[in-house]
């Protein structure tokens, strides 16, 4: 009997071989892929369901707030016997701060999408809309909890960077928590000259040339490495491997993995380049090289004979220019300016080992733009006169 089992579990084996030699296997992973999408708009639609529940019960409670007499005292008696009576006949989940921050939530949004909304409205009648509720009416792109951090952020040109980042990049509420800890938008918006720090609001962090890849600095807290301990290029290196999906976040856009510590040898000399990754909205190699001291002009040398390698021997035709970037504990502005020509593909970059004081970020930022209107808004009044 033992040897009968055995046969038939032969003959399951060989007959799943034939079905995996007949292409079977795509037939298998277009069936996953119906089920992932399936379980994918299952997940969009809870979260839309969410947010616009949240948004409605907030427009409720503002509605019925604005009506009340003493409205300070009215709004905190109305939260706490709101959501008691809502946990006693829904359940819990509609906790006094989970109905705060549905107010909030709501006069945040309301807006940039009541007119939307309204113009709903005026087509099918209030009593059609609200038996539609659930139906994609609503612009909401994410989940509740990534609105618990967008919300709160005061600055509107900020928030709606998060948003749209957010949504483009597929960040999770963990990734989205980090990205906005280590002042993302500022970092960028520094980074920036007047007219692409005015897109970053409207399209989010754009990659159509080498400059728009550039934060200074680059926040690595999630190495794990002590700002004040000493440690090597190798050790900040294998810190970033360990940690690459990280890594590949901060850097931005597009960036794939190539190889680590890239060898190349030319007229018989050895050459090591410590990180090389590829771009694929750039279309071009990207070559990192780890600096854990101050930046020397014998650095940049180094990096731009590294690139001009690439250009001559590694990449395509079709390919464009490879850009060098030389990320170092403190870089000198001056120097690299007197180092490299105005058409260099090399750039010099400060990273961090902490989450930087966003407060004194936003100061630098507000007194970037303060300066460039000053700048730009005499030249027009002068032209205007």
């Amino acid at each position: 009997m033992a040897k009968k089992d055995n046969i038939s579990k032969a003959d399951e084996k060989t007959k799943m071989q034939l079905i995996s030699s007949d292409s079977i296997f795509d037939f298998f992973e277009n069936v996953v892929g119906i089920i992932e999408q399936a379980r994918r708009h299952v997940g969009r639609t809870a979260d839309l369901t969410m947010c616009v529940t949240y948004f409605e019960v907030g427009r409720m409670i503002v509605e019925e707030e604005q009506g009340g007499k003493a409205r300070a005292k009215y709004g905190r008696r109305l939260l706490a016997e709101l959501s008691a009576f809502l946990n006693n006949r829904v359940g819990k989940g509609f906790s006094e701060s989970t109905l705060k921050n549905a107010r909030k939530f709501y006069k945040t949004y309301s807006p940039s999408i009541q007119h939307i909304v309204s113009t709903e409205l005026e087509a099918d009648g209030k009593n059609q809309i609200r038996q539609t509720l659930f139906a994609e009416l609503y612009p909401f792109t994410l989940g509740w909890s990534h609105y618990l951090i967008l919300m709160r952020i005061e600055n509107q040109d900020e928030r709606q960077f998060y948003e749209i980042e957010a949504t483009k990049q597929q960040w999770t509420f963990r990734q989205l928590q980090r990205q906005y800890g280590s002042s993302l938008y500022e970092r960028l918006a520094l980074s920036r000259d007047k007219d692409e720090f005015m897109r970053l609001a409207q399209e989010g962090q754009r990659m159509e040339k080498p400059p728009h890849m550039l934060k200074n600095p680059l926040v690595l807290e999630f190495l794990d490495l002590e700002e004040d301990s000493s440690y090597s290029e190798t050790d900040l290196e294998s810190a970033i491997i360990s940690k690459l999906s990280n890594f590949l976040l901060e850097l931005g856009k597009g960036f794939l993995f190539e190889a680590r510590q890239k060898r190349f040898t030319f007229d018989e000399d050895h050459f090591i380049v410590d990180l090389v990754f590829y771009n694929r909205l750039l279309d071009c190699y990207v070559l990192l090289d780890l600096k854990t001291s101050k930046l020397k002009h014998q650095d940049l040398g180094q990096l731009q004979m590294y690139v001009n390698y690439f250009d001559r021997y590694v990449k395509t035709e079709k390919e464009n220019p490879t850009i060098g970037i030389l990320l170092c504990k403190k870089k000198n502005d001056s120097v690299v300016e007197l180092t490299l020509p105005d058409n260099s593909n090399i750039y010099a970059s400060e990273y961090s080992l902490y989450l930087p004081d966003k407060t004194l970020l936003q100061s630098k930022l507000a007194e970037w733009i303060e300066e460039f209107e000053e700048i730009y808004g005499g030249t027009e009044n002068e032209s205007d006169a």
